[in-house]
């Protein structure tokens, strides 16, 4: 197996992007594009949603979708990409660039066994021309991205975890040896020690080949900390580049310093979590002024006379903004004061009076050959009346089958529910006033509001049915009371017209949170309500969160795998393990001070920025 890569007689960067403009059909999804890739480098690419990062990647790797089209140059070793015919391009993906995409169960086939991945890669390669050589190096090739069980290479996509489903991916992707990997999102849709374990995963495989690497992502810390430089895509134009360091800790473009300040610390709680106003604009819409106008708190009329081009204002650090000089002292106050923080007050350890209280819970469910598996084995916790709780753990630890056990979505198999004085362990078995009066006063909130939406309904609808629901309703949902409750989540009336695909995921989360208010309850249960959004709509929802609470008095039982949104939110934390609550207590003291081995885990898998792990 190689771990050097190396070209005989090449020298200078190994990928050159030059002048990549990507559009659909007349519609330019980019700008004209630049990007340079040395040998053994690693580069990130980062932007929130829409601004055209997985398409440039695709593009070098020649993966376009259907109507989409590239023009410009991408040179790799000296190959110009852009001229190759596909037959010629199959020869060159896989074997010299590569691609890792965010989902590994889409790019595995549901049909294949883990290992036939990876086999299938090798059979093309005069070495491995026997079954028994391909066995052997399929092994090898497992182990070396951590997967020693030879069973897993037997195993169908969907008998593995989303982490050993990315790593047989990321094995399948690294078979022929590439030059270039490409890895587009490969952790987002993971949980923290699972992303933790694949990122350093990335890293040291990407060191020992020598390889390169593209890493786009919308993680700022995830790109401090993996990548030696950051390129800032926004609305399909480059903003700023420069080495990681300099750009965290002075960045030059008012959009970067705004992705920081959305970012929540890990260390620290904000005050106040500070996002940029507004969302992306198509490429096409800000062709002929800087696309960040709208949202930018230093625009005047020369901003929109025309496009910025990227220029270099410092060694090795360019910035499409133009009033970078005359803002930069603005730019780094603002950049200082984000260090400020305001430390969590906790409350006086009091159980009685607890609006949601649960005793010893056990819920289990017959698995293969009915076998019981315990996802919830003897959970005990309580909420105060107005007090945010935090539930921490990785995926399966049974953080939402606690949540649906409240909600009344499952049923435990033992133990208490007491939710507002009303035993609620059995939904079923309570009185229909009771279940009536419970279901008012908790209510949840899911991790993809999209789903939870109807797309035929109209907003107006969904906020008007949630309603009809609320306690003592007699009359109609008028205009003025959906209105009321769009007012209430940040989003004007005439929201209430549009329909759920016309909307974007920060609104669309605004939209179930108005609808889990229509009744007016006591309790929101949020699980995972934003880990699917950007860095700086993820900050928005996360400050409404903050001021609906202070508004309506409300509790909070806010379940997370990131440590740093749950320090942002929460007053207390409970860390679940294997279905056992494992750690308890304030916020400050659980993150700070982890006691548990677990817990300390969890701390220590979150991606730490340079300026974090600088001495």
């Amino acid at each position: 197996m190689k771990t050097v890569v190396a070209r005989a007689g090449q020298e200078g960067p190994l990928l050159t992007v030059e002048g990549l403009a990507i559009a659909h059909g007349a519609v330019p999804i980019t700008t004209p594009l630049d990007i340079v890739v040395e040998r053994g480098d690693a580069i990130a690419i980062v932007g929130e949603s829409g601004s055209g990062k997985s398409l440039m990647a695709r593009a070098i790797a020649g993966l376009l979708p259907p109507g989409i089209v590239a023009t410009g140059a991408v040179t790799l070793d000296g190959i110009p990409l852009m001229r190759l015919a596909e037959r010629e391009f199959r020869k060159i993906r896989g074997s010299r660039v590569s691609m890792l995409m965010q989902n590994p169960f889409t790019m595995l086939n549901p049909l294949m066994r883990s290992g036939d991945h990876v086999d299938e890669m090798l059979r093309d390669r005069p070495e491995f021309v026997s079954r028994a050589a391909r066995a052997q190096e399929v092994k090898r090739r497992l182990a070396e991205v951590g997967i020693v069980d030879e069973d897993v290479a037997r195993r169908m996509p969907f008998q593995l975890s989303g982490g050993m489903c990315q790593r047989v991916a990321l094995a399948a992707a690294l078979a022929r040896d590439p030059d270039l990997l490409i890895a587009d999102e490969p952790s987002t849709a993971l949980d923290a020690t699972t992303q933790a374990e694949i990122i350093k995963l990335l890293r040291r495989v990407q060191r020992e080949r020598h390889m390169s690497l593209i890493l786009i992502t919308h993680n700022l810390r995830l790109a401090f900390s993996t990548c030696r430089r950051i390129y800032v895509l926004y609305a399909g134009s480059m903003l700023e580049v420069g080495d990681a360091a300099t750009v965290e800790r002075r960045p030059f473009h008012p959009y970067t310093l705004g992705l920081l300040r959305s970012e929540p610390p890990v260390d620290v709680r904000m005050p106040r979590l500070v996002p940029i106003r507004g969302s992306v604009p198509r490429a096409a819409d800000v062709a002929d002024s800087c696309g960040f106008a709208d949202r930018c708190d230093w625009v005047t009329n020369v901003c929109r006379t025309g496009k910025p081009s990227l220029a270099a204002r410092d060694a090795n650090r360019f910035t499409a903004c133009i009033r970078q000089e005359e803002i930069q002292g603005e730019l780094d106050a603002l950049r200082m004061a984000a260090h400020s923080f305001a430390p969590i007050t906790p409350r006086r350890e009091a159980t009685t009076g607890a609006l949601v209280r649960v005793d010893a819970l056990v819920k289990t469910f017959l698995g293969r050959r009915s076998r019981p598996i315990c996802a919830i084995n003897g959970v005990s916790l309580h909420i105060m009346p107005g007090e945010s709780v935090g539930l921490v753990g990785e995926s399966g630890s049974g953080k939402t089958t606690l949540a649906r056990c409240l909600v009344g979505l499952e049923t435990p198999t033992a133990g208490d529910i007491l939710i507002d004085g009303i035993a609620a362990t059995d939904f079923a078995a309570m009185t229909k006033a009771d279940r009536g009066r419970i279901r008012r006063a908790i209510q949840m909130i899911f991790q993809d509001p999209y789903s939870t939406l109807n797309p035929r309904h109209s907003v107006g609808q969904a906020l008007g049915e949630a309603l009809g629901a609320s306690a003592g309703a007699t009359s109609p949902a008028t205009p003025e009371r959906i209105a009321s409750l769009l007012a209430d989540v940040g989003l004007p009336a005439a929201y209430a017209t549009r329909r759920p695909e016309s909307l974007s995921g920060g609104e669309r989360q605004r939209i179930a949170i108005a609808r889990a208010l229509a009744v007016k309850p006591a309790i929101l249960v949020c699980d995972e309500p934003v880990s699917a959004l950007d860095v700086s709509v993820q900050a928005q929802v996360l400050n409404l969160f903050r001021r609906l609470q202070a508004e309506h008095a409300l509790s909070y039982l806010f379940i997370t795998h990131d440590l740093a949104v749950v320090r942002q939110i929460a007053e207390r934390i409970y860390v679940l393990y294997l279905g056992e609550i494992v750690e308890e207590g304030p916020t400050e003291s659980v993150i700070s001070n982890p006691r548990h081995p677990y817990t300390r885990r969890l701390v220590e898998s979150i991606p730490r920025s340079l300026i974090q792990r600088a001495p």
